[in-house]
């Protein structure tokens, strides 16, 4: 019998498998050292989308008696033609725009028109996708050895998809933005209460804060910036921290707010109240620390069982496993040549 000319494990090649996980590997390995030579400024961007916005406000105090005559919102061509469209279809709910322009807003998406796109493309997805799947499983026959109740499974899933696809990206931003900025949130109202007991006004502490943050936490940083830059430009400064509350769904950045406008309406000391804010929120941090460390033992008790038990097995009786073979093969060629 010939033996087979590369060792197998389980019917797998495992010379080929540990060819692509060191090409991988490599390619890892690679992709790092690029992202540690090509270290880009995380501000630039957003200071580029600053400028716009206080471009904005500043042309909206030169026209603001025309727009307090109609509120007219430049659109472009596109969002024009698909807002036609949905309209058209009766699909265009002004409920389900605020609440997708708000879940916009906490991405970091600061043109309020894409949620016409993200309706627009959650109703044309599932369609596409659809059919897509239905061209795979049912026409070209990909996979033949498939029954039908996994390939309407298939098609179910496609549809599902491209409905969620859009709300779920959404979502997943806003949720890796509003844990990056509560990591920063302490140490900005420690920035905050400093830069009142200096004696700066409340636009400067906050241009103050986003100078320091923005490297260490860009969002939290561009928040603050666009917040000092609405302070500045809009008639009513309650709108500018109410703005900001509506871009972070944060309780903390909630309870800032709340504290800002009561300082701008009752001439409250400011330091204090944002100091008493800051040592609550740094002992919630804490808390949470303390609660993910308690939580540690039972996460790793999956993995310990699955990958380094196994492992650990292998190394400690593998030699003896060896050894008893070895002794009752020896055995048996003895006997047989008795």
């Amino acid at each position: 019998m010939i033996a087979p000319s590369t060792p197998t494990l389980l019917g797998v090649d495992v010379i080929f498998v540990g060819t692509v996980l060191t090409g991988v590997a490599a390619a890892a390995v690679l992709l790092a050292v690029y992202a540690a030579l090509t270290v880009r400024d995380p501000m630039a961007k957003r200071v580029r989308a600053l400028n716009a916005r206080r471009a904005e406000l500043r042309a909206g105090i030169v026209k603001q008696a025309s727009r307090r005559r109609s509120t007219v919102v430049r659109r472009t061509k596109t969002t024009d033609w698909l807002k036609g469209a949905l309209e058209t279809m009766k699909v265009l709910q002004d409920s389900q725009v605020h609440a997708i322009q708000r879940k916009l807003a906490q991405a970091g998406y600061r043109n309020r028109e894409f949620a016409v796109a993200v309706i627009f493309a959650r109703m044309v997805l599932p369609i596409v996708l659809g059919l897509a799947s239905v061209i795979v499983f049912y026409w070209l026959e990909l996979f033949p050895d498939w029954s039908s109740l996994r390939r309407f499974g298939g098609f179910a899933g496609a549809v599902i998809l491209g409905y969620k696809a859009p709300e779920l990206f959404l979502s997943n931003r806003a949720t890796k933005r509003t844990h990056a900025i509560r990591k920063g949130v302490p140490d900005a109202l420690d920035l905050l209460v400093i830069c009142a007991e200096a004696g700066l006004t409340i636009d400067a502490a906050f241009n103050r804060v986003a100078r320091e943050l923005g490297r260490a936490y860009p969002e939290l940083g561009d928040e603050f910036a666009l917040t000092a830059i609405e302070l500045s430009f809009l008639t009513e400064r309650r709108q500018a921290f109410e703005n900001f509350a509506y871009r972070i769904d944060l309780d903390a950045i909630r309870s800032v707010v709340t504290t800002m406008v009561q300082t701008e309406r009752y001439g409250t000391p400011l330091s204090s109240a944002l100091r008493v804010l800051s040592a609550e929120f740094r002992n919630e941090r804490m808390m949470r620390a303390e609660e993910k460390a308690a939580r540690l033992p039972a996460i790793m008790t999956i993995p310990l069982i699955l990958f380094i038990l196994p492992v650990l097995f292998v190394v400690i009786l593998g030699p003896a496993a060896c050894s008893i073979s070895d002794a009752f093969s020896g055995d048996g060629a003895v006997g047989g040549g008795s």
